[in-house]
C-alpha cells in the first residue's frame, strides 16, 4: 500500500521560520506557538508531535533547551553516523543505518546494539528525560502483519536499552506500522529506510519542574 510522505516538510513548516534563531530560542518559540494549524500538521508526523506536544515554552521552555543542547551535541559525538536534530525543546534521533532491520525481521543487528549501548551512555547521564521509542515497517506485506512488527521493533529497542541500564519508566513504546513511511516505498533503497525505530527525547516532570524554578544549570 501506497503512503503519503509527511516527514520533511513537516519539519521544515514547523521549523522554517525560526531559521535565525539559536536551538534554545527555537525550544522557547515553538514551545510558545501551538495553534491549532500546527498541531494537525504535526499530527502527521509523531516524533514531531510529540516532541512539539511535550514543550512548556516560556522561560522553563529557554531552561530546558539548553539541557538538550547539551544532550544533543553528546548524542551527535556518540553516535556519528546518526541524525540527531533538536525539535521544540526535544531531541529526534534517527540512524543511519544501526537501527534499520531486515525485512520481516525486528531482530538487532550487531551495529544497532553498538549504537544502542553508546546511546544509553548518553541516556543515563541525562535521567530527567522520557524516550520515545517508535517502530515503523516498509509498504510490503499485509497492514496488521506491518503493524505488530514495527510493535516488535520498538520492543526490540527498549529491552536492550533497559539491558544497558536506562530506566524502563523512562521508555515510552509506540508503533506504526507503514502508516508513516519517513522515505516515498517506490524502490528497495528507501524500503530499507523505512524498516526503521525514531527515538525522540524530551523532558520529564521533574525536569520540567526544576526549569520552573530555576535550577537547571546552563
Amino acid at each position: 500500500m501506497k503512503k503519503i510522505f509527511w516527514s520533511i516538510p513537516i519539519t521544515i513548516i514547523v521549523l522554517g521560520s525560526c531559521k535565525s534563531m539559536n536551538n534554545t530560542q527555537k525550544g522557547t518559540g515553538i514551545g510558545a506557538a501551538g495553534g491549532a494549524a500546527i498541531g494537525a500538521l504535526v499530527a502527521k508526523n509523531s516524533v514531531v508531535g510529540a516532541l512539539v506536544g511535550a514543550a512548556v515554552g516560556g522561560t522553563a521552555g529557554y531552561f530546558i533547551g539548553k539541557d538538550m543542547d547539551k544532550q544533543s551535541k553528546e548524542l551527535k559525538q556518540a553516535v556519528p553516523n546518526a541524525e540527531v536534530e533538536r525539535v521544540g525543546e526535544g531531541i529526534n534521533l534517527t540512524f543511519n543505518s544501526g537501527l534499520l532491520f531486515k525485512i520481516n525481521s525486528a531482530n538487532l543487528s550487531d551495529s544497532a546494539k553498538q549504537d544502542l549501548t553508546k546511546v544509553a551512555g548518553v541516556f543515563n547521564k541525562y535521567p530527567d528525560t522520557k524516550i520515545l521509542l517508535e517502530g515503523h515497517t516498509d509498504d510490503t506485506g499485509p497492514d496488521d502483519f506491518n503493524m505488530d512488527l514495527s510493535k516488535k521493533r520498538a520492543e526490540s529497542v527498549a529491552d536492550y536499552l533497559a539491558t544497558q541500564g536506562v530506566d524502563t519508566a523512562r521508555l515510552i513504546k509506540k508503533w506504526y506500522g507503514e502508516t508513516q513511511p519517513k522515505f516515498p516505498n517506490d524502490s528497495e533503497a528507501n524500503r530499507v529506510k523505512n524498516r526503521r525505530v525514531e527515538i525522540g527525547v524530551y523532558a520529564d516532570d521533574k525536569m520540567k519542574e526544576k526549569a520552573n524554578k530555576g535550577e537547571i544549570k546552563e
